[in-house]
């Protein structure tokens, strides 16, 4: 039996890196204002390293969905894999040309071949997709977690393959 309320667990499971972060920044500040320079030095190491870790947590957490959505997904070797009751599919990242969020709230995966993969962005284990959305060049992390927050009215792009261009 938990002592604490679902809804609040919730909360504190989905800032988990931020919090993490947080507490090595306190443990870090404590550590600097110790008597020795090897207390300044790790003290230093430790901020840094929290300082990071709060800059990722926060992006995850604004990503991250509330989940009890239909579907699962699954990210393995590079592919994103998507198994809903009605459809399903895969495509990987290297094949991947746009990522759009469209009406009521899924994740438009469109590939070089055509193909389009919808992602409800509340599925089971959609949270995957931020480590394999951050692997494509020239995306922005604020995008990806705008895009999970807002409902769209229609369809909204949030990335497109960059063109090679000939020389």
């Amino acid at each position: 039996m938990s002592f604490i309320r679902p809804d609040a667990l919730a909360t504190l499971l989905r800032w988990r890196e931020f919090l993490i972060g947080l507490a090595l920044d306190l443990v870090g500040l404590v550590t600097v204002l110790g008597p020795t320079r090897a207390n300044l030095i790790l003290g230093v190491l430790l901020m840094g390293l929290g300082s990071a870790l709060m800059f990722v947590g926060m992006q995850r957490a604004r990503f991250r969905a509330t989940g009890g959505g239909i579907g699962v997904v699954d990210v393995d070797e590079r592919q994103i894999s998507y198994f809903g009751p009605a459809s399903g599919g895969a495509v990987t990242l290297e094949d991947l040309a746009r990522i759009a969020v469209v009406p009521p709230h899924a994740w438009e995966l469109s590939d070089s071949f055509g193909r389009v993969l919808e992602i409800p962005v509340n599925a089971e284990g959609a949270d995957a997709l931020f480590d394999a959305f951050s692997a494509l060049p020239g995306i922005s992390a604020s995008r990806l977690g705008d895009a999970t927050r807002v409902k769209p009215v229609a369809r909204t792009s949030v990335w497109e393959k960059p063109h090679r261009r000939l020389s």
